[in-house]
């Protein structure tokens, strides 16, 4: 089981696909690093996010407390903070990785997220904890037409630094505080979500062979099509926001609560009513999201599917040498 911890909702940016920063969190209502204890042992991974975490002034108990219930935990960040970031990677090495989430080239990141000097920072931040030896950092990209140009820039830096290249597209949620994220081009950004994928087949790292499939399942995503493995979400993985509510996940229209860690242990609330009727929604669900946190877990419990489809597009691609290559599409299971 997998888990994202939501520790506040404090931002200080102001990105276009997402209004969480107008909806911030109050400090005194953000969970203590005491709750993260209330967590199940032997998590397989825990995503902590924001807001901006690093605006929290506990965020290295929290960590500490996390590492404690978990084989891999990675921070989701936009590196403004690069003092803070730097601090943890100090105090907790290669127990942690960071994503650091960038736009895409300079002019486009600071329009899209509204931090002056966003990418200067996010990049500095990065070099550093590459210079320090973290292994388990990288670029995270929210992408939609407005820098769908700049991808394939971004993921040559970040090979080209040995860094791993997140992605995502633009979604409309409670969580996003947003319901008006569309494409202008839905073909455009697709297709270079397909690119993405070509470029990831052909480097010799496994890890990216099943990112193209992930980045393929992204194209299906913004062509509107359905998600190519089911979604799981509440059984698979649980979001824990910065009130201690535990929820499948951060996708839907309105937010699916299962329980309350300040009133409930977690196998209560696990094994409640409330649970199976959230996870019955689940099933329901209409959305067809396709975000790493629930992509991730359902690619691992049904890893036959992915193999299948790297095996046969990475022949192809290793086939085609040089030319043009058209990768299969991921399809509904």
């Amino acid at each position: 089981m997998e888990a994202c911890l939501i520790v506040t909702y404090r931002c200080n940016a102001k990105c276009y696909m997402c209004n969480t920063w107008q909806y911030p969190s109050k400090k005194e209502e953000e969970y203590s690093p005491d709750l993260v204890n209330k967590l199940p042992d032997g998590l397989k991974f825990i995503n902590i996010t924001g807001g901006e975490p690093f605006l929290r002034a506990d965020i290295e108990q929290i960590i500490e407390n996390a590492l404690k219930k978990t084989k891999r935990l990675v921070i989701s960040t936009n590196g403004y903070f690069t003092d803070r970031i730097i601090r943890a990677a100090e105090k907790f090495g290669n127990k942690i990785g960071f994503r650091i989430s960038i736009e895409g080239l300079p002019a486009a990141n600071d329009e899209l997220r509204g931090i002056k000097n966003g990418f200067d920072h996010g990049l500095r931040t990065l070099v550093t904890l590459h210079g320090m030896g973290m292994k388990d950092i990288g670029f995270g990209m929210t992408v939609s037409d407005r820098n769908a140009r700049d991808m394939i820039e971004l993921y040559r830096l970040a090979n080209a630094m040995g860094l791993e290249f997140a992605t995502a597209t633009t979604h409309n949620s409670f969580y996003f505080h947003k319901d008006d994220n569309s494409y202008q081009d839905q073909g455009q950004v697709a297709k270079t979500f397909e690119e993405i994928a070509v470029e990831l087949l052909k480097t010799n790292k496994p890890k990216n062979w099943f990112r193209s499939y992930f980045n393929m399942g992204l194209a299906n995503k913004v062509r509107g099509k359905k998600r190519p493995l089911l979604c799981e979400v509440g059984t698979d993985m649980f979001f824990v926001d910065p009130f201690g509510n535990v929820m499948p996940c951060n996708g839907s229209e309105q937010p699916m609560l299962m329980g309350n860690l300040h009133k409930q242990s977690f196998d209560e609330i696990w094994n409640s009513r409330e649970a199976e009727k959230v996870r019955s929604m689940v099933k329901e669900c209409p959305r067809q999201c396709w975000m790493i946190g629930s992509a991730a877990p359902a690619m691992k419990k049904r890893i036959s599917i992915p193999v299948k489809w790297v095996v046969k597009n990475k022949l192809k691609v290793l086939r085609a040498g040089s030319k043009k290559v058209v990768l299969d599409p991921v399809t509904c299971e």
